[in-house]
């Protein structure tokens, strides 16, 4: 063993090379040489495997040459068998060469296949990638007919999804360069050309939203005014029911659901502020746009807030605030439509731009209007441009507090509005009692303002006991109070019917007592034109009570709290005072027209010698006028105040009669003088006993008489006519028979009484004891009156 290492050594060591070496050790280790053989085929090189082989042979022969020598038996065996693989070998070789030569015949063709396979599996993947290359164009091709497509069709949002798909999906690893230079420049011009026609159509949706904003605004307002209009009508019905019921009268109010229709929504296009807001934002420009519409907006609105000078505002004010309650309408559904394109911020912020430029114009225009009209056609606007605008959540305070400020205003030039008319009606009214001809006249005149005078139905014609100014002037009375609730409703204050009272107190007073007692007070009229101005007010201040139940029925509280002790009217109090001043000039007429009746005393014969048994003409033409002013005082005046009048007539006639015996024109009168006045008294004295009767007087006023008020004149013909006038020196016998009289006029009458011869006073050298004794008590009583003077 150690021999053969040390003979590879050796072998080694006289130059081997390493093929050798790796030959001569597979052989020595018995491995198959059947791969390295085909190697050296395979790589063409066979020649130096056999040079390798026939030199290891050679060297094997030496080993086996020093081993045959060694073991030369052996030597031979190994000949032998050497021989034998010899020829072996050379049967290999020969199959080797003959299996060389079928393999190249066999792999020459099978190359030439092989070179052909390959170069089909190279155009296959050149194919395949132009196939794939050619998809991704088609597609990105057909994306690009798409997004022109929706260009030229409009549909901008589709087009611009188009170009995202082709930017974010293909652009990147696009296999043609240039057609991918190309899409990179056209992608910019299609979003700006879609971002420029989204602008474009949003800028006309901007234009035509501004122009259909009025009649938006005026679609909300009427909604709102219907609205208005159910509950008022609810609230009626529901006051008459309660009125009914509170009758004892069964009223049932069924609300119809037909009554309670739903208002239609109110229908305005946002899509395209819609579509270009959410176009705007794919193309990153979310915050460019909102801006751009936030500047536009505010710039219409400025325009809007600009009041037109072409026309009055009167005419223009409905159009100007239907313009702003459209534009706020359409902002708070773009608030909670656009999806952040508008801030709460931003639409306060116009709402406070908007409220404080409405409030000044309304100040200015409301300085500059003449007509309480126009002031209460604005008002309702307003009211109803608060009501709408206030469901979408604006707060109108600042605006209806404008209407408070103008309140006093208002009512100022109602009020002189209602001046004019009353005067106008007071002025032409000719103080004739009006005839109702019909029952609807009667009920329109007369039970509408609570002036009848009893529960049962008049006959027609029926002549009341009014003149027709006190219906002119309810009817404007009422007109009045409907404007005052009218100004009053729906503003800040819910609870305005102490200020309406106070309003109505202010007519009442200020305008109607004073027109009234200006007519009274009027030189021109006559005792049954005053009288009559006396009844009609007497009629104004009962129709208060009907004043003060149509106020609270139109501010919506209970008639009853109208019937509270200090809930009621100054002016009816102002009024009756009224009444009572029109009396005391109807007294002064009465008193001027009696006075030129008792003026024709003068005309009386104070000495006459002889009695006359007839009344004096004056006193006829006294009771003939005192007949026609009672008659026509029963027909309109209430009984308090025909007694008034007529006690007033018949006491300054009474007081006539003595003032005519204190006349300075009276020098001195006898007994026949008397005697005549006394007729002349019983005369009246009838009268007015058959009068006071006759009036319904003597019920009312049991303890008193018509009669009574003569007792100054009565007692002073008693005195003179008595046959012991110094009496009237005894205080019991003055208070019982004479206590009417002053004793300083009785002491100047007595001083005239001189009577003739003839006489029941005759003079000293009258031989007639009985008219001595009454002469001589006569003189007894001047000298007592002189004494106690």
């Amino acid at each position: 063993m150690d021999s053969k290492i040390h003979k590879r050594r050796a072998t080694i060591d006289n130059g081997e090379t390493g093929e050798d070496l790796v030959l001569a050790t597979l052989i020595g280790n018995g491995d198959d040489l059947g791969p390295l053989v085909r190697h050296a085929f395979e790589m063409g090189r066979p020649e130096p495997l056999v040079q390798q082989l026939k030199h290891l042979m050679k060297k094997k022969e030496v080993e086996i040459e020093d081993l045959c020598k060694t073991h030369y038996e052996e030597f031979i065996r190994a000949v032998d068998e050497l021989r034998g693989v010899l020829v072996d070998a050379e049967e290999l070789k020969s199959d080797l060469s003959s299996d060389n030569f079928r393999l190249q015949e066999v792999g020459s063709a099978l190359l030439l296949k092989l070179e052909e396979l390959l170069e089909s599996y190279s155009i296959k993947k050149s194919v395949t990638e132009a196939i794939k290359m050619s998809r991704i164009c088609i597609q990105v091709l057909e994306l690009c007919v798409k997004c022109n497509k929706h260009l030229s069709q409009g549909q901008f949002y589709l087009a611009l999804k188009a170009v995202d798909l082709v930017e974010k999906n293909y652009l990147q690893n696009f296999p043609v360069n240039k057609i991918k230079i190309v899409i990179e420049k056209a992608i910019p011009m299609i979003k700006a050309h879609i971002e420029k026609k989204v602008t474009s159509h949003f800028n006309e949706w901007l234009v035509h939203i501004r122009s259909s904003a009025k009649d938006i605004g005026q679609t909300a307002i009427g909604h709102a005014s219907s609205a208005r209009q159910r509950d008022e009508e609810m609230r009626e019905r529901q006051r008459k029911a309660e009125e009914m019921s509170m009758a004892g009268m069964d009223f049932v109010y069924q609300l119809d659901v037909d009554e309670v229709a739903e208002e239609s929504v109110l229908k305005f296009d946002l899509t395209p502020l819609h579509r270009s807001y959410h176009i705007h934002t794919c193309l990153g420009l979310q915050e460019q746009f909102r801006d751009y519409y936030y500047k536009n907006r505010l710039l219409q609105l400025t325009s809007d807030l600009q009041i037109p000078s072409s026309q009055p505002f009167i005419e223009s004010h409905q159009t100007y605030l239907a313009q702003i309650a459209g534009y706020f309408i359409v902002e708070d559904r773009v608030l909670r439509t656009s999806g952040g394109l508008l801030s709460v911020e931003q639409v306060e912020t116009m709402w406070e731009t908007t409220v404080a430029k409405v409030v000044l114009i309304l100040d200015a225009q409301f300085v500059q209007m003449g007509t309480a009209t126009h002031l209460l056609l604005v008002k309702d606007y307003i009211t109803l441009l608060g009501a709408t605008l206030r469901q979408y959540g604006y707060e109108v305070s600042p605006i209806l507090e404008v209407l408070d400020k103008s309140r006093d205003k208002y009512h100022d030039l109602l009020l002189e509005d209602c001046r004019q008319e009353i005067e106008n009606i007071i002025c032409n009214d000719s103080c004739d009692q009006m005839i109702v001809k019909k029952e609807s006249d009667y009920d329109n005149n007369v039970l509408a303002f609570h002036l009848e005078t009893s529960d049962i139905m008049p006959a027609f014609p029926y002549i009341a006991p009014f003149s027709s100014m006190v219906p002119d002037c309810c009817f404007i009375v009422r007109s009045f109070i409907k404007g005052c609730v009218d100004y009053l409703s729906y503003g800040l204050n819910s609870n305005f019917y102490d200020i309406v009272r106070k309003y109505l107190d202010n007519l009442l007073i200020d305008v109607l007592n004073e027109v009234v007692l200006n007519k009274v007070h009027s030189p021109a009229l006559g005792e049954s034109q005053v009288m009559q101005l006396a009844a009609n007010i007497s009629y104004l201040e009962r129709a208060c009570n009907f004043f003060l139940q149509y106020a609270a029925q139109l501010c919506g509280i209970p008639v009853r709290s109208v019937d509270r002790p200090r809930a009621g009217l100054t002016a009816k109090a102002i009024l009756k005072t009224s009444r009572d001043e029109a009396y005391l000039a109807l007294l002064t007429l009465v008193n001027s027209k009696l006075e030129e009746f008792m003026a024709l005393t003068e005309n009386i014969n104070w000495t006459m010698e002889e009695i006359v048994q007839d009344r004096n003409d004056y006193m006829t033409e006294v009771v003939f006028y005192l007949e026609t002013l009672l008659s026509k005082g029963q027909q309109i005046l209430p009984l308090d105040a025909l007694y008034k009048v007529g006690s007033g007539a018949l006491e300054h006639i009474s007081s006539s009669i003595v003032a005519a015996f204190l006349s300075d024109s009276v020098k001195r009168f006898n007994a026949n003088a008397v005697m005549l006045i006394n007729n002349d008294l019983k005369m009246l004295e009838k009268f007015a006993d058959e009068r006071f009767q006759s009036t319904g007087l003597s019920e009312v006023y049991r303890d008193g008489s018509f009669q009574g008020c003569l007792v100054e004149a009565r007692q002073l013909i008693n005195l003179l006519s008595s046959s012991q006038p110094e009496n009237f020196m005894n205080p019991v016998i003055r208070q019982k028979n004479y206590n009417a009289l002053d004793h300083k006029k009785v002491s100047i009458i007595c001083d005239k009484f001189k009577d003739s011869a003839d006489s029941i006073f005759g003079s000293l050298s009258n031989r007639n004891t009985k008219i001595s004794s009454r002469k001589k008590s006569m003189d007894m009583l001047k000298k007592r009156l002189k004494d106690f003077n």
